[in-house]
């Protein structure tokens, strides 16, 4: 099914501004504040599950290649779809953060290739990706918001762990007025 805009000037307009923004919070927010969690921490600590209802950071950085994956490069970009999403919970730390951060880096590139092979018109088409039917931009808005979501679990875990202010604001007066 293919929602109509009527403007394909404004669709390409809108896809355009929607893929660069969704690449800017993944790629310039997210991603550096991921590593910067990551340096702070061993491998161990990488590995830590607080209790057995907690996944550990790590977990939460191999589910979000899952994730970015399965809805972009496959959903989106059209590759396969060869996600195990099991295993991204069942690892108990075999792999190193620096591996960790590569895969990460490069799962990211990949999207970023992804989303810029995509057309920006078609945004409103629909696809399929994991059992369900979603749009071009309903994509890009569920990958948005879930690889935010856990960047502030693993973030708020860092935190806890050891008790550090992780300055993602610094030097920015976050009380200015609009």
């Amino acid at each position: 099914m293919t929602i109509d805009t009527g403007d394909e000037a404004t669709a390409e307009a809108f896809g355009t501004a929607l893929i660069a923004e969704s690449k800017r919070r993944m790629l310039e927010e997210s991603l550096p504040r991921i590593k910067r969690c990551l340096e702070l921490l061993n491998d161990e600590e990488v590995w830590r599950h607080p209790n057995d209802e907690t996944v550990s950071i790590g977990n939460l950085v191999l589910h979000l290649c899952g994730n970015v994956r399965q809805w972009i490069v496959s959903g989106l970009g059209g590759a396969g779809d060869h996600r195990d999403r099991d295993s991204e919970f069942s690892e108990r730390g075999t792999i190193s953060k620096a591996d960790l951060t590569a895969r990460l880096e490069n799962m990211l590139r990949e999207a970023a290739e992804a989303m810029d092979g995509a057309d920006p018109a078609s945004l409103l088409e629909t696809r399929r990706v994991q059992g369900q039917t979603e749009t071009g931009l309903s994509i890009l808005v569920h990958v948005v918001e879930h690889f935010s979501y856990h960047t502030g679990q693993i973030s708020l875990a860092v935190k806890l762990l050891k008790n550090v202010d992780l300055r993602y604001y610094a030097g920015q007066d976050l009380n200015a007025k609009n």
